[in-house]
């Protein structure tokens, strides 16, 4: 048996930035483990912790039995706390120990994922107990381990990667939810428009159409007399979406027409993720 061919571009993309991460943190020096990252209250230990803990768990590791220091500011839901779990762990661990752990976290999953036989529907367990498929999970693991990969090269000042297969799987990822951040959360007017024009190592035109009953639906045809557009690069894109810079901060880089309160209510919930 083999891995399902639906979950072999999940496997390539997560095998793709595990590797770029592990070639990212081999040559760091002591101190440059202690650099801040995009992701708040983390450093780029942290980071790699937080990576390592995600495999761990892929893998079917236990979860480590760990009481949180109660000064951790940036820890303040149930699923932080969960995911800082693996880091708080390792917070103390060298440089040698972290890349070791690392190399043989990527060793033991590559072994997993080649005797994987599961199919894409098999039920597995995900963060706080809840219950995805198979293919949720490694689609969405894809993506993590990307937008980590992500955050690292903004710490480290290395950018790259940014049309990877795991950059391919994030695109899908966050267009999948532009529907609830347009229609939802930003409640734009029924029967209505947004254009999304994003430029640079991933390139795409999406329509957001929101109906009569305020259902958005996701569409490749262009519209016309949008009640509001946005230009901006991939990047940009990513790093919005993601909740690793504010509107503000990125303003020069996002070109919004339309009626102000939409873009800005538009703007204000596009961070999908944090």
């Amino acid at each position: 048996m083999s891995l399902h061919p639906t979950l072999q571009p999940y496997a390539d993309a997560w095998t793709h930035s595990i590797e770029a991460i592990s070639e990212l943190v081999q040559p760091l020096v002591e101190g440059e483990w202690n650099w801040r990252t995009p992701c708040p209250g983390w450093s780029v230990r942290d980071l790699v912790s937080h990576v390592i803990g995600l495999d761990s768990e892929m893998y079917g590791d236990p979860r480590p039995i760990h009481s949180l220091p109660r000064d951790l500011f940036h820890v303040t839901t149930d699923l932080q706390r969960y995911m800082e779990m693996q880091v708080d762990v390792r917070r103390h661990h060298t440089a040698p120990e972290m890349t070791s752990e690392l190399e043989l976290s990527i060793i033991r999953r590559n072994r997993q994922l080649r005797n994987e036989s599961r199919q894409p529907g098999a039920l597995v367990r995900g963060p706080l107990g809840a219950e995805l498929t198979l293919e949720e999970s490694m689609r969405n693991h894809a993506f993590t381990v990307w937008v980590h990969e992500q955050d690292l090269r903004a710490a480290l000042g290395r950018p790259g990667n940014l049309d990877s297969p795991g950059a391919h799987i994030a695109c899908d990822v966050l267009l999948a939810e532009l529907p609830s951040v347009v229609a939802v959360k930003a409640d734009a007017p029924r029967s209505s428009a947004v254009v999304f024009d994003v430029n640079g190592p991933i390139e795409f035109l999406r329509t957001i159409r929101v109906d009569i009953q305020g259902r958005g639906t996701l569409e490749t045809a262009p519209a016309l007399g949008p009640a509001a557009s946005f230009a901006l690069d991939w990047e940009t894109y990513v790093r919005l979406a993601c909740g690793r810079v504010t509107p503000e901060a990125v303003a020069d880089r996002v070109k919004a027409e339309g009626e102000p309160r939409l873009t800005e209510a538009i703007l204000r919930n596009f961070a999908v993720t944090k």
